[in-house]
């Protein structure tokens, strides 16, 4: 008997059609003997259903009331589920955020979990119940429904596996698995049978949408084994295995790895230049100081070589869609910054290999420069990290920049395995 956490997101329950579905997986794993735990998603659409009628209701609505009105699309599959369940013959009950309950802070639409009380979970599942738990949301600790902002309902399967002691959280998609890129791009993409933490948490951050990076950051932590699938599609491996396994380095065999395990791209990057910044010291303070306040994700930054002028030009990226707040805030700042100019640009893609295999393997970066360059690929910027190279590039060559870099890395699958 084994203890599991099975998720499901938005478009795996969207309708009642594909609620049965779902039910008819989490029937065969109670009929095997597991206890199982079951964590959904709203709708496919639902949440931004509900997001709109905020915005309808009041441009400038309270957070508060905001989350009781997104936190209702999970309270509803929950209980359809529950209620398909058992019409299977299944028992089963669903157990809402504040019901368990799972203390989150107070961060309205950005909550983030705390504790988890198990007591009347494991109750629940010695009886042999399933219990279904909406994603999502919470309860702070005046009581009111917090959620935990979108795609935290990974989140909050990765908890409820962390805090129950689950062998396994397994995580259903439209996809069948982590493929070393997008197989839209690289229609030779190969699935991989297992990925590190850190190599998920790196993929999920620089654009790969299979999972939420606070869903892996929290599974690295707490040492919660992962498992990718689909909600469609039964399918195995050569070797009969299902999905992608997401674990500690431990569990994977050298001679399993490879240098690059994949390539990202992400397009919703907005590249900022800040120019004539004076050369001195602080300079570089006055300007990510405010964007820090303002609650600004920063990414790649560069720092050009410094003019005859005493001035240099500073480059770095944020989200697009936060691209107004970030010139905002730094029209604001202009005078202690001194910059003379304010450029942005919208129409570039941040390309991104991964690969633990970095640590021990020289000539990783070269590589890719060199590949670029071959197709005549400007580079904007560049990042590194201990497992990771990023480069900023035109948008316009994104596929062309992810198909030369998965073959050049040797990650196409033969023909006939392509995906």
């Amino acid at each position: 008997m084994a203890r599991i956490v099975m998720k499901f997101g938005g478009t795996s329950m969207a309708g009642i059609e594909r609620i049965r579905n779902v039910a008819a997986r989490v029937k065969r794993e109670w009929e095997a003997g597991n206890q199982v735990a079951v964590v959904v998603s709203a709708m496919a659409g639902e949440t931004d259903r509900l997001v709109g009628f905020c915005k309808e209701a009041s441009p400038l609505y309270d957070l508060r009331e905001y989350d009781v009105v997104v936190a209702s699309g999970e309270q509803v599959t929950s209980g359809l589920l529950a209620i398909t369940l058992q019409a299977m013959g299944v028992p089963a009950r669903s157990w809402l955020g504040w019901q368990l309950p799972i203390h989150t802070s107070s961060a309205h639409a950005s909550a983030r979990i705390d504790t988890i009380d198990t007591d009347t979970l494991n109750a629940s599942l010695a009886d042999g119940h399933v219990a279904v738990i909406p994603g999502f949301q919470g309860v702070a600790d005046d009581n009111r429904v917090t959620t935990l902002g979108r795609g935290g309902s990974d989140t909050s399967a990765v908890a409820v596996a962390a805090a129950m002691k689950a062998d396994r959280c397994d995580i259903y998609t439209d996809v069948d698995g982590v493929y070393t890129t997008d197989p839209r791009i690289v229609p030779r993409a190969r699935k991989l049978t297992k990925v590190t933490y850190e190599e998920m948490l790196e993929l999920a951050s620089v654009g790969a949408k299979v999972l939420q990076t606070r869903s892996v950051g929290l599974a690295m932590k707490e040492g919660v084994r992962v498992r990718v699938l689909s909600s469609f599609e039964d399918t195995h491996d050569e070797e009969g295995h299902r999905g992608t396994l997401i674990v500690g380095e431990e569990e994977i065999n050298d001679v399993e790895r490879q240098v690059i395990t994949g390539i990202a791209a992400d397009k919703n990057e907005a590249k900022v230049t800040l120019t004539n910044v004076p050369d001195r010291p602080g300079a570089v303070a006055h300007i990510f100081g405010p964007l820090a306040e303002a609650g600004m994700n920063v990414d790649m930054i560069v720092q050009n070589v410094a003019h005859a002028t005493g001035s240099t030009d500073v480059t770095f990226t944020v989200p697009r869609a936060e691209l107004a707040r970030a010139l905002d805030v730094l029209n604001k700042a202009k005078a202690p910054i001194g910059y003379d100019d304010l450029i942005h640009d919208t129409k570039i893609a941040k390309i991104s290999v991964v690969g633990v295999g970095m640590r021990s393997h020289a000539g990783v970066a070269a590589t890719m420069f060199d590949t670029l360059a071959d197709r005549r690929i400007n580079i904007l910027a560049i990042t590194t990290s201990e497992i990771k190279v990023s480069v900023l590039i035109h948008e316009d060559e994104t596929e062309l920049a992810v198909r030369v870099l998965h073959t050049a890395y040797g990650l196409d699958a033969p023909e006939d395995e392509a995906a």
